[in-house]
């Protein structure tokens, strides 16, 4: 099964997320700022990377950078796009796969399957 690099600062989520993805027969590692994501995405073998958008040391998408220059496809999941997309005027959001939370597990598992087959 696929090993999964999970990023989220919310606690809850974090573990809510976690769960579902081990239900789902996903291997996980968690990390809740962007700095121990980025520690994890530098030494770990991921076939995604699973992240929220805003964290309070970075964001999702310099994530996704990150991974996409490892290989390692990337699905950000936020709740607050436009803030993301006004607060870093240079990301062009359209380039990363975005899902809008909230998400429910069934949407957020298809679109863990089909990021990861798109590789």
């Amino acid at each position: 099964m696929s090993y999964i690099l999970l990023v989220d600062d919310d606690p809850d989520v974090l573990v809510l997320f976690e769960e579902v993805l081990l239900s789902a027969g996903y291997q996980v590692d968690t990390a809740a700022t962007f700095g121990e994501g980025n520690n994890l995405l530098a030494v770990g073998e991921y076939d995604l990377l699973l992240s929220d958008g805003q964290l309070p040391d970075g964001n999702g998408m310099m994530l996704a950078d990150k991974a996409k220059a490892r290989r390692i496809p990337a699905l950000i999941v936020t709740g607050y796009l436009s803030w993301l997309h006004e607060r870093n005027p240079r990301i062009d959001i359209n380039t990363y796969k975005v899902l809008r939370k909230p998400v429910t597990p069934q949407v957020l598992l298809r679109a863990i399957a089909s990021t990861i087959a798109e590789g």
